[in-house]
């Protein structure tokens, strides 16, 4: 792969419809570049989470891959009501989720936990009342 592929989605806000449906293009993009399993699973958990972090908690906003020939970076942003406690909102089971989404099967705590824990790199930046911009990285070479 000599340029990077580029890959942006749009993604709306509390629509449940659709939500998973870009990351499930950055997978099947990996694996069609013909990189690791072990990867493209490590990677498509990230995109999926972030991606109905999206739907749910961030009003809709823009997830992007980056792939280039040793990694993929994701991005994540959104001009959503951000994160007031970004070490509480780490925690394994702690959410802010809106009924209707627990409704819906998803609210359960464990998105940014496992962003993080499948991530090489990961920094996640957010301000209250002006949004999050969650940053992933995941190697080639590291399995």
């Amino acid at each position: 792969m000599a340029a990077p592929v580029c890959l942006e989605y749009r993604i709306e806000g509390n629509d449940f419809m659709v939500a998973g449906a870009a990351s499930n293009n950055i997978k099947n993009t990996l694996k069609m570049l013909g990189i690791s399993s072990s990867v493209c699973t490590r990677v498509a958990i990230i995109a999926y989470e972030a991606e109905i972090n999206l739907v749910i908690h961030g009003g809709g906003g823009v997830l992007k891959a980056e792939i280039t020939e040793d990694r993929v970076k994701l991005t994540a942003e959104d001009e959503g009501p951000g994160i007031a406690d970004i070490e509480k909102a780490m925690t394994e089971g702690f959410s802010t989720a809106t009924e209707y989404a627990r409704e819906m099967g998803f609210g359960a705590g464990m998105g940014l936990p496992n962003i993080k824990k499948n991530s090489d790199e990961f920094n996640i930046e957010s301000e209250v009342g002006k949004g999050t911009r969650l940053y992933s990285t995941v190697f080639f070479n590291k399995q």
